[in-house]
């Protein structure tokens, strides 16, 4: 796993054995972020369920102003330290550790997010919490983008009921990103769309 573009382009990132924290692959992050590449430079990135950190990391390496990662496992907290000191990232970015929850609300009124990345375990739940939260939320930004990364197979019909948006979802061969925005105003660059 490497950095796709920016200051860190082509640093190799250390990642934990096995698929507990189950790394976003090359080709789809690199997706991603030609999706995303308007609004990164300058942004607030929030990388929830981070893993190895390899998500804000590349949104650091490509101008994002500021990226905080939350883990609540101790070792990947670690390995996103180590990979935020390998690619010379590390005074741009803030590590919590614990649960998604307890972090959100660690993080309320110290500023909103441009974009909020969330890569839960599948099939546990976890996203539903944490929109829910995020809907009462002033963590996202007016104009910020949630998003999502989960299983092809996931369904969400509550989204609506919080309101969220789907304004892109682009789908891969085992997972998908759906970005969503709080209902009142369209992202400046995106198009309702399904790929």
């Amino acid at each position: 796993m490497r950095v796709i573009a920016g200051s860190a382009r082509r640093l190799k990132l250390k990642t934990l054995e096995g698929m507990n924290t189950r790394p976003t692959q090359d080709i789809i992050k690199e997706t991603l972020f030609n999706i995303l590449q308007v609004h990164v430079p300058g942004s607030r990135f929030l990388d929830l369920f981070a893993g190895s950190g390899s998500i804000g990391i590349e949104a650091l390496s490509r101008g994002a102003s500021k990226a905080v990662f939350l883990e609540n496992d101790r070792r990947a907290m670690d390995i996103i330290r180590s990979n935020l000191e390998f690619t010379h990232l590390r005074d741009r970015a803030v590590l919590i550790q614990g649960d998604a929850l307890s972090g959100l609300n660690q993080l309320e009124r110290k500023g909103g997010f441009h974009l909020i990345y969330l890569d839960p375990p599948y099939g546990k739940g976890l996203e539903d919490k944490v929109l829910e939260y995020l809907s009462r939320s002033s963590l996202l930004e007016p104009e910020g983008i949630i998003i999502l990364e989960t299983s092809r197979k996931t369904e969400y019909p509550y989204l609506e009921e919080l309101g969220y948006v789907v304004w892109k979802e682009k789908v891969y061969r085992h997972n998908r990103h759906l970005f969503l925005q709080k209902a009142a105003e369209e992202p400046d660059g995106f198009e309702k769309s399904s790929q």
